[in-house]
């Protein structure tokens, strides 16, 4: 099988402060990649640089399409960039109102997504709409309710129902349960390995919490001060570590 994102020494600067040290990685199709670490390690640096949020000072990110065809994201042209990020690709942000639009409906948020692939019919963009938002939990009757009126929990699940209507084949998580209360951050885990393991996503998946990554990752990186200093199958890494860092980590309950 062959990879569906290969990153080869992606490296970025803030100054003389190198927030990526030449990382690399494959990640397969079906496959969850978790990374964790203290704040500062650069873990949400790299995940920014994948999608272009900031720029990369060296590095090569290749992808696999649907079509099969390797593309080399440093190069791609903007115009492309963006419709991949609208088809293909997902962001799910921290914040959710960062990854809604807060001023329109629920249902109006699913299906812009929809709308930017060329879907111009309403009674299936509204049926598309309904479907996602059953997908995700939320009542059908809320179709028409703004996302403010929302709990923290609905408005990360209507974040999911956002992204996944175009069944992008990658996502990236951003600490998706940030924020959350325990109880609500286990409705959204279950909730997201369903939808993993339903729709055969691959995942990128940033989070300070080891109970996270334990529940969906099948892979793990380790960061520390922008290197990857232990990376390896979850439960081995976690269960079995070997870079003084990483047993700093898993014998804290939370990583600061």
């Amino acid at each position: 099988m062959e990879p569906l994102l290969t990153v080869h020494q992606l490296t970025k600067y803030y100054g003389d402060l190198r927030a990526c040290d030449r990382i690399s990685f494959d990640l397969y199709p079906g496959q969850v990649l978790g990374i964790i670490g203290e704040s500062g390690s650069g873990k949400s640096t790299l995940l920014h640089g994948l999608v272009s949020h900031v720029p990369l000072d060296g590095g090569e990110i290749t992808y696999r399409d649907r079509e099969d065809r390797c593309i080399d994201l440093r190069t791609l042209a903007e115009p492309r960039r963006r419709r991949l990020m609208k088809t293909e690709w997902g962001f799910v942000q921290q914040n959710p109102r960062d990854g809604l639009r807060m001023t329109v409906t629920a249902g109006a948020n699913i299906g812009e997504r929809l709308l930017d692939i060329g879907d111009r019919h309403y009674g299936h963009i509204r049926h598309e709409a309904l479907a996602w938002l059953k997908e995700v939990e939320i009542p059908g009757d809320r179709i028409d309710h703004f996302p403010t009126t929302f709990s923290g929990g609905m408005q990360q699940r209507l974040q999911l129902a956002r992204i996944l209507v175009t069944r992008p084949r990658l996502v990236l998580m951003d600490e998706p349960t940030g924020g959350l209360d325990v109880s609500v951050q286990a409705r959204l885990l279950d909730l997201m390995r369903s939808l993993v393991r339903t729709l055969n996503l691959s995942v990128i998946l940033v989070t300070h919490d080891i109970g996270v990554v334990r529940l969906l990752a099948h892979r793990l990186m380790v960061m520390q001060n922008g290197q990857v200093v232990e990376a390896g199958l979850t439960d081995q890494v976690l269960d079995d570590p070997h870079h003084p860092y990483t047993q700093q980590l898993v014998n804290a309950t939370l990583i600061p």
